[in-house]
């Protein structure tokens, strides 16, 4: 792996001046205005990966080469604030059997957005239902971050002390291969039979003594319900799809639904649509009603995966569309107050 100084870094710019918030540009009035009162918070993109690998610029607007080419560049902050989203948590994504040092990779990541928030005074780092808050006060859009898979800790602690105090707010258990902690549902050292390790039990206690919510995306289903059974405080599923709406390895079943209820957490529901199990808009929806009609309106939150290396749904092609997907909430019959849950009140409920 090339030192941390050899990474690609955010060309320096000239900061834009504030006042450049728009309205939701997609989508009807009443999903416009949803999101004006409800800023949505989306619980999973990987655009800091194209940060580091491309010097991939969020202060830019893009527009995805869809529909073939769309593994990247669904998130910036432009569209952010043009799909009137309130926060987008950033995944930092590191590869174990690739990188000498995944912690390294992370740092590095975690400096790339200190640098790009620097020069730009339309977003800014959050971490608490607080800072959300006081975001959509300043009319800013907030970045918060998740790690992938507890691989990026090295099987230590104090590096999770050490995140937590950088500002990340989840940690993954597992991502695509086995770790200390855990096993994936699919990857490398899939174990199905495996739950949590000792050390994986103990980072589920050193997530909530340090504030840092367990994230069970990809874990295998064993070690998702111990750590759903060990939890005090709530737990999330990041991004995900169900397998009540859609029989695939990477889904989650109703058991696993409730048992994310039960600790009072969220699941936010992936834009993919192998997951999905179509590429309609009424799939993203059907995920959504089942999480509801299983574990209650107070579960389902979105968890899109942009910049995850997926071909999202195509009204989803990137974070300005994302009003599409509320009229079609509206459109399924789902209140204004449940449509709000999910764009945002469950996951601030969660963070506060």
């Amino acid at each position: 792996m090339a030192p941390a100084s050899q990474y690609q870094t955010i060309p320096t710019l000239s900061p834009l001046p504030m006042g450049q918030y728009t309205l939701p540009m997609f989508g009807s009035e009443r999903a416009r205005a949803l999101h004006s009162s409800h800023p949505a918070i989306d619980l999973h993109a990987d655009t800091l990966m194209w940060v580091r690998s491309v010097g991939y610029d969020m202060r830019e607007r893009h527009e995805p080469p869809l529909p073939k080419a769309a593994f990247g560049g669904h998130v910036d902050v432009p569209r952010m604030i043009e799909g009137g989203m309130g926060a987008q948590f950033l995944g930092l994504v590191s590869l174990p059997h690739f990188h000498a040092s995944p912690r390294d990779v992370v740092d590095n990541q975690l400096r790339l957005l200190d640098e790009l928030l620097a020069i730009e005074p339309r977003a800014a780092k959050v971490r608490t239902a607080a800072d959300i808050e006081r975001c959509a006060r300043e009319e800013r859009v907030g970045l918060a971050l998740g790690i992938e898979g507890a691989h990026a800790l090295g099987g230590s602690l104090d590096a999770l002390i050490h995140f937590a105090s950088r500002g990340v707010r989840y940690l993954g258990l597992a991502h695509f291969s086995a770790n200390d902690a855990a096993s994936p549902a699919f990857g490398l050292g899939r174990d199905d039979s495996q739950g949590l390790t000792a050390f994986g039990r103990e980072v589920v206690s050193c997530c909530e003594a340090s504030e840092v919510l367990v994230d069970l995306a990809h874990i295998n289903r064993a070690g998702f319900l111990e750590a759903c059974e060990l939890s005090t405080r709530p737990v999330l599923v990041s991004h995900t799809g169900i397998t009540g709406a859609h029989r695939h390895w990477r889904n989650i079943d109703d058991d696993q639904l409730r048992a994310v209820a039960r600790t009072g957490g969220v699941v936010g529901i992936i834009f993919a649509p192998t997951f999905l199990g179509d590429t309609t808009l009424g799939a993203v929806v059907r995920h959504i009603r089942h999480v509801i009609d299983v574990a209650g309106e107070d579960t389902p939150a979105l968890g899109s995966d942009w910049d995850g290396m997926i071909i999202p749904t195509p009204e989803l092609r990137d974070a300005a569309h994302l009003p599409l997907l509320t009229d079609a909430l509206i459109d399924a019959g789902l209140s204004d107050a449940q449509v709000a849950k999910i764009l945002r009140r469950n996951v601030m409920r969660v963070l506060a």
